[in-house]
């Protein structure tokens, strides 16, 4: 959000243990109807926001506009956030051979893999963190992949005025329909476009309803058919995506994320606090009130909440949400 808070904020989900609620997640929320009408809006959608890692994917359709050669688990892993396993770290590494780089071009910081038993492995085997891990190397090395097509220097790919982040700016505005409101550093050391929710609602409705051959269209059936290069094993993107197939979905830290049906349907949302730990049942609720099944992914409405290592609570929707779910519900 912007540095003045907007004076209202929705509830959009609680925390209860034991029978409490312990803590509150306020934000803001929009959601399109498939027919391309506003069926929510929650909280401050149009308040300036830095979407984070929700925008891979278009920062992916940048690259592929300017002449990276990216298909199938390629074109998912430069849209996604993977775990770090070993079928990931392989698939960038030949990326990188491709591009006629070495890993340490990367402009990514050195990480541990976010796949705990990949984490574990590495330290018995005395493997430190690399940068090949990081959970945002795939779009890194689709960015210099890029730069090699073009002829671009390697060594600035991340700054701002570059050739390629330049394109990317221009796909970002293009795509959410909303002008960039700040220009920031992503943790991940890329450039990092401001928009607002409802920008990133508009992004992943024309993701999924672009042509089959478009950049949009590429990047959303790569996403949609090579889910785990979106985020790797137990990951809540990957897991939606596998269970409902059609549907998109890329979340970010700081509590972004964007979800978007076969047909259009979309829904954004920004936890203010910037826990991200509720955004997928959150989004998974708004689809159900939309008309959609989502009784496939039943298991990812659930997130329980832990005392001694066993269920005490779990996170729920919150009050406005609730209440605006009910009204978009009866209009389904």
């Amino acid at each position: 959000m912007s540095d003045t808070t907007p004076a209202r904020l929705a509830e959009l989900a609680v925390i209860r243990r034991s029978g409490m609620i312990e803590s509150r997640h306020l934000g803001s929320l929009l959601a399109f109807a498939a027919d391309g009408t506003v069926a929510l809006s929650l909280g401050a959608p149009d308040a300036p926001i830095l979407p984070r890692s929700t925008v891979k994917p278009l920062q992916a359709m940048a690259c592929l506009a300017a002449g990276a050669e990216l298909s199938g688990p390629e074109l998912a892993i430069a849209s996604g956030s993977h775990t770090g396993e070993d079928a990931h770290t392989e698939l960038v590494a030949g990326m990188l051979e491709r591009a006629g780089l070495e890993q340490d071009a990367l402009g990514c910081p050195v990480d541990r893999p976010e796949d705990e038993p990949t984490f574990e492995r590495l330290l018995r085997q005395g493997e430190s963190r690399s940068r090949v891990r990081m959970n945002c190397s795939g779009k890194h090395a689709a960015m210099l992949l890029a730069c090699a097509a073009n002829g671009w220097s390697t060594d600035d790919y991340l700054d701002p005025d570059h050739p390629l982040q330049q394109q990317v700016q221009a796909t970002m505005a293009q795509m959410t329909g909303a002008p960039i409101t700040h220009i920031a550093v992503d943790g991940c050391g890329a450039p990092l476009f401001g928009t607002t929710v409802r920008g990133v609602a508009s992004a992943f409705r024309s993701l999924v309803l672009a042509e089959a051959g478009s950049t949009a269209g590429r990047v959303a059936a790569a996403m949609r058919g090579n889910p785990f290069y979106v985020g790797g094993t137990g990951h809540a993107n990957s897991d939606l995506m596998a269970l409902m197939p059609g549907v998109l979905a890329k979340g970010g830290a700081e509590g972004v994320i964007g979800v978007a049906t076969r047909d259009g349907a979309s829904v954004s949302m920004k936890i203010i606090d910037g826990n991200p730990r509720a955004t997928t049942l959150i989004a998974v609720a708004v689809l159900e009130a939309l008309g959609y099944d989502t009784s496939a992914a039943e298991k990812l409405r659930t997130v329980a909440v832990l005392g001694g290592g066993r269920p005490v609570g779990q996170i729920e929707l919150g009050e406005d949400l609730r209440q605006a779910l009910a009204g978009a519900s009866a209009q389904a």
